[in-house]
This record gives structure tokens, sequence and C-alpha cells, in this order.
């Protein structure tokens, strides 16, 4: 039995009911992944023909059927015949094996009426990618996804958490934690993250607290001393929602690439610099076309969603957006 890999163009015998992201890594073959139990989308790859079982599903479509392509985990894949893969190009891989870091607050900071800076330090570094997330375990009662701020070299993590109305966490979180606390860090996941081999020029949209995966990876960039034109889109509902200015333009300052756009919805402070109405209004009148681009897209699903068809639009590579997006969870 036969797999083959594009774009790569390798082959290799295969038994079936083998893994599919263990023969890949037993091979040698390059493909992200990081939790190894399909919750973080890492390692998510195109099944071009062939026979592949995935947990808790049926097989997927006869060899050659090409029609019926269709994207998996290879992690939760089982290779059950013949069959064609495609995985992401060399420059988009990352492995960061997800782990269990314990950590203690080191600050707990207002950023809005509704933001908090959370600030922990981990016993261990937390090996991620600029744009990556972490599970943050509070007491057993108290999870949740949030999105590294930082980079992976800082001696801290840090995290910015909104509170939502009768949000569970995010109350804990105001109200009860406090310096010292203990909490468990799960991670890396996510595949929004930044890549670095390419010069292209790059577009980051933040909507809320989004902005803490995007200005992570904005960081990352230049860090990595990438020299790529980079427009960076801050949305939020009003004035007082925005935050992180003195970050964002300290930033621009030190990168004569990074451009800052901060869009508020609802009110009009041109003295502050802000444009009024959606984000997605003001990308949809400031690009004729995306060609090449690459994009970074991080907030609310609505946003996420429009922004996305709105530069699939304007010709963007699909396979060029990367996005999360938020879901505010109450209980």
């Amino acid at each position: 039995m036969e797999v083959r890999v594009q774009p790569l163009g390798q082959r290799f015998e295969i038994t079936p009911g083998e893994n599919l992201l263990k023969a890949l890594c037993d091979r040698n073959i390059p493909i992200s992944y990081s939790c190894l139990a399909g919750r973080c989308g890492t390692c998510r790859c195109k099944v071009v023909a062939g026979e592949v079982q995935t947990q808790g599903s049926g097989h997927a479509s006869p060899q050659g059927s090409a029609s019926h392509e269709r994207h998996v985990l290879a992690c939760q894949s089982t290779v059950m015949g013949d069959c064609v893969i495609e995985v992401p190009d060399v420059d988009d891989v990352v492995v960061h094996p997800a782990r269990i870091v314990k950590a203690t607050v080191a600050a707990i900071e207002a950023l809005t009426h509704d933001i908090t800076q959370l600030v922990l330090r981990p016993a261990k570094p937390l090996a991620f990618s600029p744009g990556q997330y972490a599970m943050l375990q509070f007491t057993p009662a108290h999870i949740r996804p949030y999105s590294m701020a930082g980079l992976p070299d800082d001696e801290h993590l840090e995290f910015h958490i909104r509170r939502v109305p009768a949000g569970l966490v995010s109350r804990y979180v105001e109200s009860e934690l406090k310096v010292g606390d203990a909490v468990r860090v799960s991670g890396p996941l996510g595949t929004s993250y930044l890549r670095t081999r390419h010069d292209s020029p790059m577009l980051c949209v933040a909507g809320g607290t989004g902005l803490a995966p995007v200005l992570s990876i904005v960081r990352g960039a230049i860090a990595h001393g990438m020299k790529n034109p980079i427009h960076l889109y801050c949305g939020a509902r009003t004035p007082r929602d925005v935050y992180g200015l003195d970050w964002l333009r300290a930033m621009a300052s030190r990168h004569p690439a990074l451009h800052l756009h901060v869009v508020t919805t609802v009110g009009d402070d041109a003295a502050a610099g802000f444009r009024s109405g959606h984000v997605t209004d003001a990308l949809a009148g400031d690009f004729e076309a995306l060609d090449g681009w690459r994009a970074y897209l991080c907030g609310a699903p609505p946003m996420v969603d429009a922004a996305t068809q709105l530069l699939l639009g304007k010709g963007i590579d699909p396979a060029h957006v990367y996005a999360d997006a938020f879901y505010a969870v109450a209980a």
C-alpha cells in the first residue's frame, strides 16, 4: 500500500491501519503538529485521493475521485489504502509538541474598562509560534483558551482577557484571581501563526482582544528581522475600547514598514487618529487588490468571516488567510 505526498513528490509504503501523522513523522516528512488530540488543527492536510479514515467517521472517497477532496487532521487519521496526501509548504511547518506547564500569576492589570492583562511566570519555557494560543486552567472549573500576546523568548507569558457578561472564567480572573496564584498552561495550539519565509506584504486585522495574537505576530515579525510591509488594522466598538496604542506606536517607530489603522464603530475621535465605521469598510476602501498578500485575522466570528470574504474577493490566496475567531463563553 502506497502513500504519495504532494507537493514534495515523495512516496512510501505503509501498513493498513497506520496513523497518518505518525507515518509522515517517522519518514521525516515535514508537517506541523502540536496537541496530537485533534483540538488545535495544526496538522491539517488534504486528502487528494484514496482511502483515509478519520476518528469517528467513515472512509474518504474512493481513490482517484478528486472531486471529493477533503481536509483531515493527520493525528486523527488512519490510512486504509493507497492515497495521495497534500501537506502545507515547508515554510509553513512548525512543530511545537503541546505540553503542560505550571505557571504563577505575576501581574493582573486593567487595560480598558473590560479588558485585563494577565502576566504569568512559567516554571519552564513554553515554545510556541507568534499567533498561537494555550488553554489556561485556573481551577478545575475555570478553563479557557487565550492567545499569547508576547514572544516565546519572553520571560513571562502575556494574555489579554475581556470580561464577558456573566462569564464564568473572565469574571473569576477579574475578581478572584490573585498575584501568586498557580495556573496550568497547556499548549501551544492553533494554526494562525506567523509565517516568516516570505517577503510578501502582510495584512493583520484584530478585533477587540484579537489584538493579543496579532500583537504577538507583529512583534515576532520585527524580532525575526522581516522587512515586509505590514498593515495592522485594529477594530473596536468605541474609542474607550481601544487599547495597546503605546505598544503599537512604539513598534511602528522601530519598524517603518508597519502602518497602523485604528477603526471604531461608534463615535468619532479624529483627534486621536481613529477612523469611524467597521474595520471591513476600511479594508474595502484602502485596497483594490491583494494578490500575493498574506493575512492574519483575529477577533469575533462575524468580523473574521466578513473580513475573510472581503479579502478573498480582492484576490488573496485562500491558503494565505490565517484566521482565529474568538467565541465568547459565559458558562
